[in-house]
């Protein structure tokens, strides 16, 4: 089925919730009036990388700026994600939430590979799940920045079925090699979409590089960004994934057996 998708490559800035979230809720209504289904923002869009102040930040399921992200896909119609800091059980973690085009909170994933170099650990508690929904498109995995070095866990995506992969980021400039070569090599190796979405600008220090970018099944870019803020917006049919696991049946050639 044709999918339209915007992706929101943003400059975060640090700790400004009320700015972030205005460019948020700008682009949602753009990408909302080009007919996507689907937007993305980048890893924790509102806040940056704020994370020793998580506390201010940080809301739980149903609160806060979960509530204002639900009417922000309702009042446009369109399903919506990103991730931000949630607030759980006293502790905070790397949320990426998916509202569908109601409101609704379809799932969330939190990030399950902390990054150390970035001290993750020392604010964030690690997610202990995978998350694979039905959205209305088909099963969507839901995944986020580190996790894209981790091929296990999309490998597992595409045995549950799924198609397309999410993945919002804030990935370094200085590793932008890194982030073009996984994410066609994620999406090669599982023969399904992966959207990826990065972040621009300057924080503590640290070059983002955003090359945000929606990968086809044979590890093409639909749609690729540079190194400056921009939405892009980009159509797929996700009938494509079926035709090249049928073309080189990968999944039908593997050996379990012998993996462990």
């Amino acid at each position: 089925m044709p999918l339209n998708i915007s992706l929101g490559q943003m400059d975060v800035k640090l700790g400004d919730v009320e700015a972030n979230f205005a460019q948020v809720a700008a682009w949602t209504a753009e990408a909302a009036r080009r007919g996507s289904a689907l937007v993305l923002f980048p890893e924790l869009w509102s806040t940056g990388y704020d994370l020793e102040n998580w506390p201010r930040h940080a809301s739980p399921p149903g609160a806060g700026l979960f509530v204002r992200l639900a009417a922000l896909a309702r009042d446009h119609h369109i399903a919506l994600a990103g991730s931000v800091l949630e607030a759980r059980h006293g502790r905070a973690y790397n949320a990426l939430a998916l509202f569908d085009a109601g409101g609704s909170l379809s799932a969330t994933y939190r990030k399950t590979h902390l990054f150390r170099l970035m001290d993750e650990e020392k604010w964030l508690a690690p997610g202990e799940r995978l998350e694979l929904v039905q959205a209305a498109w088909g099963l969507t995995g839901l995944s986020i920045c580190y996790d894209l070095r981790f091929p296990e866990l999309f490998r597992r995506y595409a045995l549950g079925g799924a198609r397309l992969v999410l993945l919002p980021a804030e990935w370094p400039a200085r590793r932008a090699a890194h982030w073009h070569t996984l994410l066609r090599a994620r999406a090669i190796e599982n023969q399904m979409f992966v959207a990826g979405v990065n972040r621009v600008g300057e924080s503590k220090g640290e070059v983002f590089g955003g090359g945000s970018a929606l990968i086809d099944p044979w590890g093409e870019a639909v749609v690729e960004a540079g190194s400056s803020a921009a939405l892009l917006t980009a159509e797929i049919d996700l009938s494509k994934v079926d035709e090249v696991r049928k073309r080189i049946p990968v999944f039908e050639d593997r050996r379990p057996d012998i993996y462990q």
